[in-house]
């Protein structure tokens, strides 16, 4: 049974294979089915389900006190997110890579020297987002860790025990350090594994405009045709010839074919993705506005402070990454139609330029990802997610001033 995953993209092989090592992505065809998702139950439980049930038992038990219950809710909240995202990673698996290796066998077939350096560039952004979250994210946990005062966990917690005692208090403070890392550090994967496919789709729209550009380009490779008929001009008419159209009105249909697979794999990625996003986004918004709230009350803990200013930041970069990949989606399949005019088209029969007319109208149509249907993700929906986060805080200030 392997567990390490291959891909063209770096972010997709990590991403895959911390699951895989969680316990959340199956390999194919595997003898172990049962023994494995029993591990996969149990790391849930170590992970997710311990923390979910004492932090909801904890949060009945303080409420009222408003400074006590952001403190426990700031965490809790992202433990919900994350525990739905790992539901719908297991339930439509399936789905899930079938996009990732269609995506995977395009990227990897890319032929030309213009495209795989677009493929290059495509793996070195998403690897440089997940490295950068992965940073943000142990700086965090380990900010916690040191973060405690004597006999006092790193987060609140409900616990049916004496957590002051030895050895009771060791065994629960490893407990929570180690999974908060690993859950963390799971989080991050699953969340750059929706924007590295996001990211990818990005690239194949790329590729296909670079398709459409190099449409008369002797050296030009698509798909695995490599055409040996000079498809210049003619200098006295300025047209193409008929064997010449021929082979345009070929590329023309791959390229058309690819845009259509393209906008596919984006439409798959909305319906896999749409609702764990939007969950991921409405509990985002509380998470920042509750996170800034424990970061101006404890600042007399200099170790806290800095470890809940890390946080902020991580939950502000989380929800950045979704939507700078899904802004720069719409503006990739945009584009689209733009390289559509940057071949000599002017030298094709009318026939080709009502083709390429069509293509045009179609890419006025926007791939486009959203958040359950009521936002799309983009540049502007991140700054609102983050005003609203701010007025939220600021009341939450005004309340806690009052009482």
């Amino acid at each position: 049974m392997g567990f390490l995953i291959k891909n063209t993209n770096f972010s997709i092989r990590l991403s895959l294979t911390v699951l895989r090592l969680a316990g959340f992505w199956s390999p194919e065809g595997s003898n172990h089915r049962f023994l494995y998702n029993c591990y996969g139950f149990g790391s849930f439980m170590f992970l997710l389900g311990t923390y979910l049930i004492i932090q909801i038992v904890d949060l009945y038990l303080i409420w009222g006190n408003l400074p006590l219950m952001t403190g426990t809710a700031f965490v809790l909240f992202t433990n919900m997110a994350h525990a739905a995202k790992v539901v719908n990673v297991l339930v439509r698996k399936n789905s899930i890579q079938k996009i990732i290796d269609d995506a995977d066998n395009v990227l990897k077939g890319e032929k030309s020297a213009e495209g795989m350096e677009i493929v290059r560039s495509c793996d070195h952004e998403t690897k440089l987002q997940q490295l950068m979250f992965y940073m943000l994210t142990f700086i965090t946990t380990i900010g916690w860790a040191g973060s405690a005062e004597k006999n006092e966990l790193p987060l609140r917690a409900w616990y049916p025990y004496d957590t002051t005692k030895s050895p009771a208090y060791e065994l629960t403070y490893c407990h929570q350090i180690l999974a908060i890392l690993v859950a963390a550090f799971l989080n991050v994967s699953k969340d750059t594994l929706v924007t590295t496919m996001i990211a990818q789709c990005r690239c194949r729209l790329r590729l296909v405009g670079l398709a459409l550009r190099n449409l008369c380009n002797d050296e030009h490779v698509i798909g695995e045709s490599l055409s040996d008929i000079s498809l210049k001009p003619s200098a006295k008419t300025l047209m193409l010839t008929p064997d010449q159209e021929e082979q345009v009105r070929i590329r023309l249909r791959e390229c058309v074919v690819q845009h259509q697979k393209t906008l596919k794999a984006a439409v798959d990625l909305q319906n896999c993705f749409s609702e764990p996003t939007f969950g991921q986004f409405a509990v985002s918004l509380v998470i920042i506005c509750v996170t800034a709230f424990q970061f101006v009350s404890h600042t007399s803990n200099l170790v806290r402070l800095f470890s809940m200013g890390t946080y902020l930041l991580n939950m502000m970069f989380q929800v950045f990454i979704y939507c700078y990949q899904g802004h720069h989606l719409s503006t990739e399949s945009e584009e689209v139609a733009v390289a559509a005019y940057e071949f000599p088209w002017y030298a094709c029969s009318v026939r080709v330029r009502r083709s390429v007319l069509i293509l045009t109208e179609r890419c006025r149509r926007t791939a486009k990802i959203t958040a359950g249907g009521f936002t799309t993700l983009s540049l502007t929906s991140f700054m609102a997610i983050i005003k609203t986060s701010y007025s939220m805080f600021t009341l939450l200030q005004r309340v806690n001033e009052r009482n």
